[in-house]
């Protein structure tokens, strides 16, 4: 009988693939990190393989499976980081290391959970493998969507402490410009400085959305570089620019699309607007079938199940801009992005125990109630 995730193999498997550096610009650590997981996979699957501005990413499926009742969404892609947090290390009940908790443990919990239970569902479900996710998700998840992949369903393995995240705010990056008239810093008043005229933007704009002082879930703007090609202390310049990331909750209406984020910002600041990416809200419906089993599959594995909203963006917007719930829904760690990045080891076997209820709870084969190698599945 199959008893569920093997921690000490799983821990040892991580630690391999955290030590591989997968960040954007390194177009060959990321075709080995997908390599990895899909060896962890194995052979008895089909492999859709997909490339997209050199992102790689893969699609794996029982074979003939085409419309997915759940697909599993994992990222390998990671964000830069020093050499040294390439090299994982296990302290107590954690494991250090970059892409620790964001995300390739949870990326190999998944890829096992899919292995041992796709065969045994009579549902289809696949497990969706991207590496361009920390870059915007364009030409990974986006470009699989746009491509024809399509499911009823979305389980994305971000850090949650299983917690199911039905929703998350969406993001603009915006660049501001100004265009003045340059001069000899000796005598300003024969010019107009294209760098005052954006910064007094930027305060313009945060006294519209002023940065909170707690969390708060509304929109927030983060002023992320001000810039000027203006090379020379004694001259006033003549261009000048910001950039801006911009968070916002589905309700607001001002950021429903790029001309009209591109015009409310130039009536507001008086400077020119340009949305350079843009991202959607996530929202995944509270009350349908799929969130509330999932919810019961985390209590059943001992967590409560609560539903959670975030701050930030991922992945599941490309589905919710195709119609498709999805949620975020993974283990626990903590320091994201940050030097002291962890996953929390104790909540990794009952994630793969509430991955597996979850999708047993799908399937006609395990009807409600009936018990598997991971427990009871049964919706709540």
């Amino acid at each position: 009988m199959d008893h569920g995730v093997d921690l000490r193999r799983l821990v040892g498997r991580a630690c391999d693939l955290i030590a591989m550096p997968s960040t954007s610009e390194r177009p060959d650590e990321l075709r080995r990190a997908l390599e990895f997981v899909l060896d962890e996979v194995g052979p008895r699957f089909a492999v859709r393989r997909f490339l997209s501005n050199g992102k790689p990413s893969a699609l794996v499926h029982r074979p003939g499976d085409e419309h997915f009742r759940v697909v599993l969404n994992a990222h390998l892609d990671v964000v830069p980081a020093l050499p040294e947090q390439f090299v994982p290390r296990v302290e107590g009940d954690r494991l250090y290391g970059r892409g620790a908790q964001d995300m390739k443990v949870a990326a190999l919990v998944m890829a096992d959970v899919f292995r041992r239970l796709a065969p045994t569902l009579d549902v289809p479900v696949a497990l969706q493998l991207v590496t361009d996710e920390e870059v915007g998700g364009a030409d990974g998840t986006a470009h699989q969507i746009a491509q024809g992949v399509r499911a009823d369903f979305v389980v994305i393995g971000e850090q949650s402490g299983l917690r199911v995240v039905n929703e998350s705010r969406g993001l603009a990056h915006v660049r501001l410009t100004a265009k003045g008239r340059a001069a000899h810093a000796a005598y300003p008043w024969l010019g107009e400085n294209a760098l005052v005229r954006v910064v007094e933007a930027i305060n313009a704009l945060l006294r519209r959305y002023p940065v909170p002082d707690t969390e708060v879930w509304r929109t927030t703007v983060n002023v992320a570089r001000v810039d000027t090609p203006n090379a020379a202390v004694n001259q006033v310049p003549d261009a000048a620019s910001a950039w801006l990331d911009i968070r916002f909750p589905a309700g607001d209406d001002d950021w429903r699309s790029a001309e009209r984020i591109e015009a409310r910002l130039g009536e507001l600041t008086g400077v020119t607007a340009q949305v350079e990416a843009l991202g959607h809200p996530h929202h995944a419906d509270p009350r349908s079938v799929e969130v509330k089993l999932l919810r019961q599959a985390a209590r059943d594995a001992g967590f409560a199940g609560t539903l959670l909203a975030k701050h930030g963006a991922a992945d599941g917007r490309h589905y919710t801009a195709a119609g498709v719930d999805a949620v975020i829904f993974g283990p626990g760690g903590d320091g994201q992005h940050g030097a002291s990045e962890y996953a929390d080891l104790t909540t990794l076997i009952p994630y793969g125990k509430a991955l597996g209820l979850f999708l047993r709870s799908l399937s006609p084969r395990w009807p409600a109630g009936a018990s598997g190698p991971d427990g009871p599945a049964r919706p709540g």
